[in-house]
């Protein structure tokens, strides 16, 4: 696998993973750089760690997870999706005064959600001839870097239009779900 292919295949497993940036980066009042690092550093950390994961469990598992990985993606931003759509609806104008807080757990399902098809890709990576290390770190960085972009874009955006904005991210996030539930069940082919 040449170092472009690798690239290709970062930027792809990282396209998720950027829009839910952008949704974190609309809920925040005005953008906090500490915060935007976490969450690209969050989604990087786990983009990079899932192929590791998947390399090690090899082709002995990969039946097994490729059969519920989808419904795990799906469950988790179908949740999250409805969470924020429900925070957008009931939220009230007066945000400009509260400090935006990150929530781990919520942080910690959305990375676990949009890194599960870097898991199945690790899987083909422990069949193919592909530097593992040069892999993940790329996997890695390319996240980070799209993912901190994502959350200063979805700032910038959503200052202007904050709660349109806010229900727009939460259809997102549903629509991500569908999206991976429908392909992994073979109703759509992107």
């Amino acid at each position: 696998m040449s170092i472009i292919e690798i690239i290709l295949v970062g930027v792809s497993l990282a396209m998720d993973a950027f829009a839910v940036s952008m949704c974190k980066g609309l809920s925040m009042p005005k953008i906090n750089y500490k915060h935007a690092l976490i969450i690209a550093l969050f989604f990087g950390v786990f983009q990079a760690v899932m192929p590791l994961l998947g390399w090690l469990l090899g082709s002995a598992f990969e039946k097994y997870i490729t059969t519920f990985d989808h419904w795990i993606a799906f469950g988790l931003l179908l949740i999250l999706g409805t969470k924020a759509l429900v925070d957008a609806i009931r939220d009230k104008d007066d945000d400009e005064k509260k400090e935006y807080k990150l929530d781990f757990k919520e942080l910690t399902a959305l990375a676990v959600a949009t890194s599960i098809d870097a898991l199945a890709v690790g899987v083909t990576f422990a069949f193919l001839q592909v530097s593992l290390a040069l892999s993940v770190s790329l996997i890695g960085v390319i996240t980070f870097v799209l993912c901190l972009l994502g959350v200063i874009i979805g700032n910038k955006f959503g200052s202007k239009w904050k709660k349109p904005a806010s229900i727009a991210g939460g259809v997102v996030l549903i629509l991500m779900g569908v999206k991976i539930l429908l392909e992994h069940l073979g109703v759509i082919a992107w």
